[in-house]
């Protein structure tokens, strides 16, 4: 019997210690696998009407589709298309889901977005013509290029 209590001591010892549990070890892996910036050269992007947006579906979601003009909850990630995959914004880093209707959002969304199904996740390599343009934005250079990865947690 003397193992067993010894055993569980030296678990919350390493544990108090800083020690990881295997779920904190998966929700690290999934968290980092969100913010990696999906392959700009893979065979797998579509596009997406005449304007030059390109998506992938990551992961087909479940339930009704997002309509056009739907306000949506959702995490993303954004990276500019740098060699080096810089994030410029994410709501998966800060453990935030954020909500805004879809008229609000750059046009690159309001045209990916709508047939998304809560539980997707589709990545999106949105010209900078659908996204900032001429003008950019703080923190985002005039006619950048940006690549998403979203994953609609509901439709409202």
């Amino acid at each position: 019997m003397r193992r067993p209590a010894l055993f569980a001591l030296a678990a919350g010892l390493v544990l108090a210690a800083g020690g990881t549990a295997p779920a904190d070890d998966a929700a690290e892996k999934a968290k980092k696998a969100k913010l990696t910036r999906p392959d700009l050269k893979s065979d797998k992007w579509k596009k997406v009407g005449d304007a030059g947006l390109m998506m992938i579906d990551e992961k087909e979601g479940t339930g009704g589709p997002a309509p056009k003009g739907a306000t949506v909850r959702f995490h993303y990630a954004g990276w500019f298309t740098d060699d080096k995959a810089t994030i410029f914004d994410s709501s998966v880093e800060r453990d935030e889901p954020i909500e805004y209707p879809l008229a609000k959002l750059i046009k690159g969304w309001q045209e990916a977005v709508p047939g998304m199904k809560p539980g997707g996740v589709r990545v999106l390599k949105v010209p900078s013509d659908l996204a900032y343009g001429k003008k950019g934005r703080p923190g985002i250079p005039p006619d950048s290029d940006l690549v998403f990865r979203i994953e609609l947690l509901e439709v409202k």
